[in-house]
């Protein structure tokens, strides 16, 4: 489940007996989502029933989102299944949920009906991987076939991820990392820097084809080196069941364009809100910002917060 220490990769597919178990290892901040046959994974957030309330800027000024549905991680993720053995039917979703603990164990899945089931990471479901469940004694390949398999899916993936630093956005668009075929993500803003002139509308997105989970966000302070500040606190709030919503949600009221300058909300911070690739999400999966006031503006992902660029405003 991510990246295996030894190749750097993550799933592979596997060809097991039927009453056969595969054991689930999390190698980084990754689930494993074994839905109903043909079903699709859990989103990674979803309304938790409350309504935001009382979230104001900087200035003072409540923001539009208020009065909006609070949103959290979907509570299944909360609910690990590491360390466990379960048991998987085709019927009935397997979940692992999160991998909150320290050292994780893996999660153990007996797969006791034959058929070819795909599983996922709720997290970051370009990430996929199929089982396909034989009759039993049927010949599956051996544990020396399946290193063989995996280091050449590796060396293929690794030629794929080599170009993706390299990924050019249209004009006056970042892309909030990059992406390839097989689920690989660059986790870097593409330009890093980038010079507009004075009235540039810039638009934010994920790169097509992604499948990550991203922000792009100006304000004070680096979430990294600043954990204190402004951006730090709502950065942080992503380690904890909701995340705050000046960082799920967009700043600016929805298809309004945002002008940014150091007095935007009394401190300078614009959000795009979290863009991903679900169709679940209630937030928009791009925005755009205008830049009227000359100078330098950091940006940064508030859930992978050393994802950082800059907007030089001549």
């Amino acid at each position: 489940m991510g990246t295996p220490p030894k190749y750097q990769k993550d799933f592979m597919k596997y060809g097991v007996d039927v009453n056969d178990t595969v054991s689930f290892e999390p190698t980084g901040f990754h689930t494993v989502d074994i839905p109903p046959k043909g079903g699709k994974p859990l989103a990674l957030f979803s309304a938790t029933g409350q309504k935001v309330t009382g979230i104001v800027d900087a200035a003072g000024a409540p923001f539009w989102f208020n009065g909006q549905d609070q949103l959290g991680f979907t509570p299944a993720l909360l609910k690990s299944a590491f360390g466990k053995k379960v048991t998987y039917t085709g019927k009935k979703r397997v979940e692992s949920g999160a991998p909150l603990a320290a050292k994780p164990k893996p999660v153990k899945v007996k797969f006791s009906k034959t058929g070819t089931f795909k599983y996922y990471c709720d997290i970051h479901p370009g990430m996929t991987g199929t089982v396909k469940v034989l009759k039993k004694d049927a010949k599956v390949p051996s544990s020396k076939e399946d290193q063989k398999a995996l280091k050449s899916q590796v060396a293929v993936d690794l030629s794929r991820a080599k170009s993706l630093a390299n990924t050019k956005p249209p004009a006056n668009t970042i892309y909030a990392g990059a992406s390839a075929k097989g689920g690989l993500e660059y986790f870097g803003m593409l330009p890093q820097t980038i010079t507009v002139p004075s009235g540039t509308t810039l638009r934010t997105q994920l790169s097509p084809g992604s499948y990550d989970v991203h922000t792009v966000t100006f304000g004070p302070g680096d979430p990294v080196r600043e954990p204190s500040s402004y951006l730090g606190q709502i950065a942080a709030s992503f380690e904890g069941p909701a995340p705050d919503p000046r960082a799920a949600y967009p700043s600016e009221v929805p298809n309004i364009t945002g002008v940014l300058s150091p007095a935007l909300h009394g401190n300078g911070f614009w959000n795009s809100g979290v863009m991903d690739a679900s169709s679940k999400t209630r937030v928009p999966g791009s925005n755009s910002i205008t830049f009227n006031t000359p100078g330098a503006y950091s940006f940064y992902c508030l859930i992978h917060p050393f994802m950082h660029g800059t907007v030089i405003v001549t």
